[in-house]
This record gives structure tokens, C-alpha cells and sequence, in this order.
């Protein structure tokens, strides 16, 4: 019986002694493959930024796929537009940032807003928004009495938001569909679906003789050009801004999504 002992503890130890063994041969092959290794690997690497992010978004054109069939025309348009605004539209907008002090754009601004309030009211009727209707109503009658015909903006200082309502909105508020992509000439982005409903709400503008306004603008087209120079003002977005080769699908896709989240709203 202690032979029988004996020999199991020494058989136990034996295993342990070539499982240690084992061990200490194995770490030290570990630790002679880290000592090869470089130590800061990400120095040997070789990134060259704009290719990698060609690449990349390349890759990821299949993710901004919008409805576009006439992407040909579309993209001339696009080029059409970058070329405008550096040309023209920027410059004059500098003149007229130039020109004019910071409270005089403020006001003009206010104005052209003002006026755009009655769309909104009209689409947001149609649409069947009692809070947004409410607050737009809101909004022009303090705007244009206390405002002074709009050049001052009461309205939003108590908390009565702007509400962008548009006929476009409206027609996808009712279901239909936004249509293939189409580009405007110096316009921008926009699809079938809102290029017609513009075409409603510049109507609608014209026919609501709201302090004379339509017949204002009917008279002068320097009111369209003054209207033109400030809503590009107070755009933030330049072309080329988004320093990427794939700006134009970019730009479609955002104005895609942008619109859907507009008609939830």
C-alpha cells in the first residue's frame, strides 16, 4: 500500500515536471517572437489619406443610391450651378454683406421671411397641422403689426418658432412620391414631387396680395434679385465645401433624407 503511494505522488510529479517544462519552453518562445516584433508597427505602414478615402467612399456609393434617371443632365446642371455661385452669386452676396450693416440684412431677411409665412400657412392648412397653423397665424400678426410689415421679429423672441411648410411637403404629406432627383439650375437639389410643388407655392406668393407685396414684385425684378441675394446669404453651403470627389451623389442623398424627415415631421 505505501508503494503503491509512492509511486502515484511520483507519477504526479513527473506529469507536473514536464507540464512545467513545457511551459517555460513555450513562453520562451513567446517571448523571443515579441522581441522580433516591431515594436511600433504602425509606423512601417504606408497611408496615403486621399486615396484611402477615395476607396472608401466608392465603396459606400451603393448606401447613397437615390432615384436618379437623369443623372447626365442632372450633373451638368450640378457643374452649371458650382460654376454660378463662385462667379456671380458669391460675389455679389461679399458686395452685398459689404454694402449693407449686419441689422439692415436682419432686417430684409425678416421681410422675405414674413412674407414666406404665408405659404407656410396655406401648407400647413392643407396638411390639417392645427399647432403649426396656429403658431404661423401667430407669427404674421406679430410680425407684421409689432414687427413693422416684418422688419422685426417679435414672434420668434416669445418662442413662436418659424414653421417651414411647403407645397412639396404637403403633396408627400397626402402620399405621393418624391419622384426622380432633379437638379435646378441655380436652384439646387430637389426632385419631381417638390420642383412642381415650388412652381404651386410661387403661385400661391404671387396671388395672395399680402401688403402689396405680389404687385411689389410683379413691378420690380430688382425685389426677386434682393430676394435671390439674401436667402444665398444665409445659406450656409458652398459648393466644393464637403472636399470630397463624390459630392454630387452626397448632396443628393442628404437632400433625400432631409425631405423624408421633413414630411414625417
Amino acid at each position: 500500500m505505501t508503494n503503491m503511494l509512492i509511486l502515484n505522488t511520483a507519477t504526479t510529479l513527473a506529469r507536473g515536471l514536464f507540464l512545467a517544462s513545457l511551459l517555460c519552453s513555450q513562453l520562451a518562445s513567446a517571448d523571443e517572437a515579441l522581441s522580433s516584433y516591431p515594436q511600433s508597427p504602425l509606423e512601417s505602414l504606408r497611408f496615403v489619406p486621399s486615396d484611402h478615402q477615395i476607396i472608401f467612399e466608392r465603396s459606400s456609393l451603393v448606401a447613397l443610391a437615390v432615384k436618379d434617371p437623369w443623372e447626365a443632365v442632372n450633373r451638368r446642371i450640378y457643374h452649371f450651378n458650382q460654376r454660378a455661385d463662385e462667379y456671380v452669386l458669391l460675389p455679389i452676396v461679399r458686395g452685398y454683406r459689404f454694402a449693407l450693416p449686419s441689422f439692415v440684412r436682419s432686417g430684409v431677411h425678416n421681410v422675405f421671411n414674413n412674407l414666406g409665412d404665408v405659404t407656410n400657412l396655406l401648407n400647413s392648412i392643407l396638411q390639417l397641422k392645427p399647432k403649426r397653423t396656429a403658431t404661423t397665424t401667430g407669427r404674421l400678426l406679430l410680425n407684421t403689426t409689432l414687427g413693422i410689415a416684418g422688419i422685426f421679429d417679435p414672434a420668434t423672441a416669445i418662442g413662436l418658432e418659424r414653421q417651414e411648410e411647403d407645397f412639396g411637403q404637403t403633396l408627400g404629406f397626402y402620399g405621393v412620391g418624391a419622384g426622380p432627383y432633379v437638379m435646378l439650375p441655380l436652384l439646387g437639389p430637389s426632385n419631381l414631387r417638390d420642383a412642381s410643388g415650388r412652381l404651386f407655392d410661387v403661385g400661391a406668393s404671387t396671388q395672395i396680395n399680402f401688403i402689396n407685396s405680389a404687385d411689389i414684385k410683379q413691378d420690380y425684378l430688382a425685389l426677386y434679385g434682393l430676394q435671390i441675394t439674401d436667402e444665398r446669404a444665409n445659406t450656409a453651403y458652398e459648393y466644393g465645401s464637403l472636399n470630397t470627389p463624390f459630392e454630387y451623389e452626397k448632396l443628393r442623398y442628404v437632400f433625400q433624407k432631409a425631405r423624408e424627415l421633413q414630411i414625417e415631421d
